[in-house]
Protein backbone atom coordinates (compact mmCIF):
# COMPACT_ATOMS: atom_id res chain seq x y z
CA UNK A 1 0.00 0.00 0.00
CA UNK A 2 2.89 2.33 0.79
CA UNK A 3 4.26 1.86 -2.73
CA UNK A 4 0.93 2.41 -4.48
CA UNK A 5 0.29 5.92 -3.13
CA UNK A 6 3.49 7.46 -4.55
CA UNK A 7 2.81 5.79 -7.92
CA UNK A 8 -0.72 7.21 -7.98
CA UNK A 9 0.62 10.68 -7.15
CA UNK A 10 3.20 10.41 -9.92
CA UNK A 11 0.57 9.26 -12.43
CA UNK A 12 -1.76 12.11 -11.42
CA UNK A 13 1.03 14.66 -11.84
CA UNK A 14 1.87 13.27 -15.28
CA UNK A 15 -1.74 13.41 -16.37
CA UNK A 16 -2.15 16.94 -15.01
CA UNK A 17 0.81 18.05 -17.11
CA UNK A 18 -0.69 16.46 -20.22
CA UNK A 19 -4.03 18.18 -19.68
CA UNK A 20 -2.31 21.52 -19.21
CA UNK A 21 -0.56 21.21 -22.57
CA UNK A 22 -3.82 20.23 -24.25
CA UNK A 23 -5.61 23.16 -22.61
CA UNK A 24 -2.90 25.56 -23.80
CA UNK A 25 -3.09 24.17 -27.34
CA UNK A 26 -6.89 24.44 -27.30
CA UNK A 27 -6.68 28.04 -26.07
CA UNK A 28 -4.20 28.91 -28.82
CA UNK A 29 -6.42 27.27 -31.44
CA UNK A 30 -9.48 29.18 -30.14
CA UNK A 31 -7.55 32.46 -30.20
CA UNK A 32 -6.46 31.83 -33.79
CA UNK A 33 -10.03 30.98 -34.82
CA UNK A 34 -11.37 34.17 -33.18
CA UNK A 35 -8.71 36.31 -34.86
CA UNK A 36 -9.58 34.76 -38.23
CA UNK A 37 -13.30 35.38 -37.66
CA UNK A 38 -12.65 39.03 -36.74
CA UNK A 39 -10.47 39.54 -39.81
CA UNK A 40 -13.26 38.25 -42.08
CA UNK A 41 -16.03 40.49 -40.71
CA UNK A 42 -17.55 42.72 -43.39
CA UNK A 43 -18.76 46.01 -42.00
CA UNK A 44 -22.01 47.53 -43.23
CA UNK A 45 -21.74 50.51 -45.59
CA UNK A 46 -21.27 53.85 -43.90
CA UNK A 47 -23.74 56.70 -44.35
CA UNK A 48 -22.25 59.32 -46.68
CA UNK A 49 -25.15 61.79 -46.34
CA UNK A 50 -28.69 61.86 -45.02
CA UNK A 51 -31.32 64.26 -46.42
CA UNK A 52 -35.08 64.79 -46.48
CA UNK A 53 -36.74 65.82 -49.73
CA UNK A 54 -40.21 67.21 -50.40
CA UNK A 55 -41.70 65.93 -53.64
CA UNK A 56 -44.03 67.70 -56.10
CA UNK A 57 -47.08 65.87 -54.68
CA UNK A 58 -46.18 67.27 -51.20
CA UNK A 59 -44.96 63.87 -49.93
CA UNK A 60 -41.66 63.64 -48.04
CA UNK A 61 -38.90 61.07 -48.46
CA UNK A 62 -35.81 60.53 -46.34
CA UNK A 63 -32.70 59.30 -48.16
CA UNK A 64 -29.66 57.82 -46.42
CA UNK A 65 -26.88 57.73 -49.02
CA UNK A 66 -24.45 54.87 -48.25
CA UNK A 67 -21.15 53.53 -49.56
CA UNK A 68 -18.77 50.75 -48.57
CA UNK A 69 -16.06 52.00 -50.93
CA UNK A 70 -17.04 49.70 -53.79
CA UNK A 71 -20.85 49.75 -53.89
CA UNK A 72 -23.08 52.82 -53.52
CA UNK A 73 -26.62 52.43 -52.24
CA UNK A 74 -29.37 54.47 -50.65
CA UNK A 75 -32.14 53.74 -48.19
CA UNK A 76 -35.25 55.64 -49.32
CA UNK A 77 -38.01 55.92 -46.73
CA UNK A 78 -41.29 57.65 -47.59
CA UNK A 79 -42.83 59.50 -44.66
CA UNK A 80 -44.82 56.95 -42.65
CA UNK A 81 -43.68 54.08 -44.89
CA UNK A 82 -41.03 51.41 -44.91
CA UNK A 83 -37.59 51.89 -46.39
CA UNK A 84 -36.38 50.53 -49.72
CA UNK A 85 -32.70 49.94 -50.46
CA UNK A 86 -31.72 50.96 -53.98
CA UNK A 87 -28.28 50.21 -55.41
CA UNK A 88 -26.23 52.01 -58.02
CA UNK A 89 -25.31 49.60 -60.82
CA UNK A 90 -22.70 51.84 -62.48
CA UNK A 91 -20.71 54.84 -61.29
CA UNK A 92 -22.72 58.04 -61.78
CA UNK A 93 -25.75 55.94 -62.73
CA UNK A 94 -29.25 55.68 -61.32
CA UNK A 95 -30.10 53.72 -58.20
CA UNK A 96 -32.59 50.90 -58.62
CA UNK A 97 -34.33 48.04 -56.87
CA UNK A 98 -37.40 46.04 -57.75
CA UNK A 99 -40.21 48.59 -58.03
CA UNK A 100 -38.08 51.63 -57.13
CA UNK A 101 -35.75 54.04 -58.90
CA UNK A 102 -33.75 57.00 -57.60
CA UNK A 103 -31.83 59.52 -59.69
CA UNK A 104 -29.44 61.89 -57.96
CA UNK A 105 -26.46 61.88 -55.64
CA UNK A 106 -25.67 62.85 -52.04
CA UNK A 107 -24.67 66.41 -53.02
CA UNK A 108 -27.70 67.12 -55.23
CA UNK A 109 -30.39 69.47 -53.94
CA UNK A 110 -33.02 67.61 -55.96
CA UNK A 111 -33.63 63.95 -56.79
CA UNK A 112 -36.18 61.97 -58.73
CA UNK A 113 -37.78 59.06 -56.90
CA UNK A 114 -40.13 56.77 -58.85
CA UNK A 115 -40.72 59.54 -61.40
CA UNK A 116 -41.46 62.24 -58.79
CA UNK A 117 -39.23 65.31 -58.60
CA UNK A 118 -38.19 66.01 -55.00
CA UNK A 119 -36.17 68.91 -53.51
CA UNK A 120 -34.35 69.49 -50.23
Amino acid sequence: MKHILPLLALAAAALAGCNQTSAEEAAAANAAAEANAIANVKLPPSIVASHKYRCGDNSVIAVDWKSDGTVNSALVTPEGGTGTIVTQAAADGDYAAEGATLTGDPQATSVTYNGKSCKR
